[in-house]
């Protein structure tokens, strides 16, 4: 088969979609399993890349922008144009980035991520919300298969759009293999001066959006400083959309000196990152899957997270669940693991195993196995 998948998240670091992409292609690849891959990129101006292992990639590559590529999928799903010589020649396109342009010669694939615009929609820019709201009942309706991440997403699916279960195939993501405990002081060291982190703290990382509650973790996380905690709190990851509240909420709360900002963290650094933390907390309201909780027991690092959407199938028993409205039970989460080295160490052992569950080696197995049931054409 020659299989085209997109790329375009993964080249403009587009946080969990665009690890997706890059991670699950790099399995695929590395499967060696006779297909041909090829990366499809939407980028105006700028010649981008994929990283190593995949920059070697022959590349199908539209001269648009994000903006000008979805209105142009719209246009032509509504004409009912199909946008093949776009595309090029290809057996399979897999769309990874919620975007699936109509096409009448090769078999699509679509993976769902998350349906976060319909659960949460004021958290949204209303033209990512209008655009997913009127072409995300399409592009489900008009791929060959459909792959969810995770039971939570596809339960959603089913639920809000009528999809039988039996389209939706779940694919679990999974943990590199250089997510593992980094236990050389001199690299911890190093991280720490570069990054200008403190010697005891709490992390969060991710992107900086409403959807990932931190707002209530900075509550919480007051209540441990009014407690006499001395572990400062650490937020790594880019700033996404109406971010600006998080950053005001800080200074409300008089945390400007134990609340530390470090903005986007290098690939390379972040099992150290997810190391050197006490303990790691994310508090989102709604995660399609939630690689980071998973990367962060893959490093033995405690876990405290939502009890909501994906979460608990992600974290089973290996880490606190918590209510994400519940300030004082985050706190008190949070409190346990910092002060409790007992339960600490319990929850690293469990994190590890739990862990281990989670391989892109099995996710690109069932994936290269959803791609061939497409092309023999008959949905389950």
């Amino acid at each position: 088969m020659r299989i085209t998948i997109d790329l375009s998240a993964a080249v403009r670091r587009h946080a969990g979609l665009g690890r997706y992409a890059h991670e699950l292609t790099a399995a695929l690849v590395a499967l060696g399993s006779g297909d041909e891959y090829q990366a499809f990129l939407h980028s105006a101006g700028r010649a981008l890349r994929p990283d190593p292992p995949l920059e070697r990639l022959p590349i199908r590559r539209v001269p648009l922008d994000a903006k000008p590529w979805r209105l142009s999928v719209l246009a032509a799903s509504f004409a009912h144009l199909p946008m093949d010589p776009v595309i090029g020649p290809t057996t399979i396109f897999h769309g990874t980035d919620h975007l699936l342009p109509p096409l009448r010669r090769a078999r699509t694939v679509f993976t769902v991520h998350d349906l976060i615009f319909r659960f949460y929609p004021e958290h949204h820019l209303p033209l990512n919300r209008w655009y997913l709201t009127l072409m995300m009942p399409r592009f489900l309706r008009a791929a060959d298969a459909l792959i969810a991440v995770s039971e939570q997403t596809k339960r959603d699916v089913t639920a809000l759009y009528g999809i039988p279960a039996e389209r939706i195939r779940v694919v679990y993501e999974g943990v590199d293999p250089r997510f593992r405990p980094e236990n050389d002081p001199a690299r911890l060291a190093d991280l720490r001066r570069r990054l200008g982190l403190p010697e005891r703290f709490v992390l969060y990382l991710g992107t900086i959006e409403p959807r990932k509650n931190l707002p209530a973790l900075l509550d919480a996380y007051q209540l441990l400083v009014a407690g006499g905690e001395e572990a400062d709190l650490v937020i790594a990851g880019r700033t996404g959309w109406l971010f600006e509240p998080v950053f005001a909420h800080v200074r409300r709360l008089g945390l400007e000196q134990r609340v530390h900002f470090t903005g986007w963290v290098d690939d390379a650094d972040t099992p150290a990152l997810l190391s050197a933390a006490r303990a790691f907390v994310f508090p989102s309201l709604y995660e399609g899957f939630g690689l980071p909780p998973l990367e962060a027991m893959a490093c033995g690092t405690p876990v405290v997270v939502s009890n909501t959407s994906s979460l608990p199938e992600v974290v089973g028993e290996a880490g606190l669940l918590v209510p994400p409205t519940d300030v004082a039970a985050l706190a008190g989460a949070l409190r346990r693991v910092l002060e409790d080295d007992d339960l600490a160490a319990a929850l690293r052992a469990k994190g590890l195993r739990q862990a281990r569950r989670f391989r892109w080696e099995k996710a690109a197995l069932e994936t290269l196995a959803v791609y061939r049931t497409a092309v023999e054409g008959a949905r389950p």
